[in-house]
């Protein structure tokens, strides 16, 4: 098998991370899964390395040596934390130095729920997982984007975000400063504990690792409709969510057009999509035209279809591959982390 019959496509997440390897022709020759790939988390070289170790397994699995040259003709590597040109530079270089692939494409992994849910990749695809991002691109590939970089860019809305919200109301609550809440009683017994402070302080003094904060947002989510503090805190979620595809679609003048608007990400899947629903809701109002739609395709399928998009594969093996791959990877998970 030539490399220029292969591509290597790759969705990195702040959890997890899907590579494959597919043919032109659209079959899946290996899928594998390993953990978190994002640079903001790793830095560059690690990330990169977690992609190495991930690569020789689908390679091996494949039967596809690497070490003799380049394995791929492609790659396509979608990764979470890629958000500034800078960084989708570093990282270009980074992968291309190690040789899987003849040409290599890098880009934010909003980008892979864009493809995934379109046959002709333009639209608009909005991400809530364990944090929030957008991206639009017309049928003349203009494209807008958002910085992303977390609270200095202005980001609010994804798992993290929520569920630190959460906690904080809860706090507030017990000790007086805010309205009570039912989340009073929930998010402690989300841990094993008695009281918000509780959580608090064990968060403070490392016995639970701050990280796991975005284990709360689905519970934050799933008291929203009985409790209106918490129901405030999704409320917000929701306006982000609308103000980022509102931007998007003015500044692409999709307005008056039927974009598909794709919602991506565990949080829109969770609590029976209650909050895609919402934002959706909202929405129409801007664009009534607008095919709102949760994406249920794994995000790895559209960095493999973006892959075959460059290797002018046909639509029959762009079918193909969507089959197979969403087959072998299996059913999206709901939850903060996307």
């Amino acid at each position: 098998m030539t490399a220029d019959r292969v591509a290597l496509a790759v969705d990195g997440g702040n959890s997890k991370t899907d590579l494959a390897l597919v043919r032109a022709d659209g079959a899946v020759l290996s899928v594998v899964r390993g953990s978190r790939s994002t640079p903001h988390r790793l830095g560059l070289n690690g990330s990169v390395d977690v992609l190495q170790a991930l690569l020789e397994d689908a390679a091996s699995e494949a039967g596809l040596g690497l070490g003799d040259g380049p394995i791929a003709e492609r790659a396509d590597v979608l990764l979470a934390g890629a958000d500034l040109p800078e960084e989708e530079r570093a990282l270009q270089e980074a992968i291309a130095g190690r040789g899987w692939a003849r040409r290599v494409t890098v880009a934010n992994d909003t980008f892979a729920v864009l493809r995934a849910g379109t046959d002709d990749g333009w639209g608009v695809a909005i991400v809530c997982g364990a944090g929030i991002n957008c991206v639009g691109r017309d049928r003349r590939d203009r494209v807008v984007r958002f910085p992303s970089l977390g609270a200095i860019t202005g980001d609010w809305g994804g798992g993290e975000e929520i569920g630190l919200a959460g906690l904080g109301a809860a706090v507030r609550g017990a000790d007086g400063r805010g309205a009570k809440t039912s989340l009073e009683r929930e998010v402690p017994a989300h841990f094993g504990l008695g009281t918000p402070l509780e959580v608090a302080e064990a968060i403070h003094l490392e016995r639970i690792p701050y990280q796991r904060v975005i284990e709360l947002a689905p519970v934050v989510l799933a008291a929203a409709d009985t409790d209106p503090v918490a129901g405030e805190i999704v409320g917000r979620a929701r306006d982000e969510i609308v103000a980022l595809a509102r931007v998007a679609i003015t500044k692409l003048d999709l307005v008056d057009e039927a974009v598909e608007v794709l919602l991506g990400g565990g949080l829109l899947r969770a609590d029976g999509g209650r909050l895609a629903s919402s934002a959706a809701e909202e929405l129409r109002a801007i664009a009534p035209r607008a095919q709102i739609r949760l994406v249920e395709v794994p995000p790895i399928v559209g960095a493999a279809l973006l892959a075959l998009d460059g290797l002018g594969s046909d639509p029959e093996a762009k079918a193909r591959l969507r089959s197979d791959l969403a087959a072998r990877v299996g059913p999206l998970e709901d939850g903060a982390d996307g």
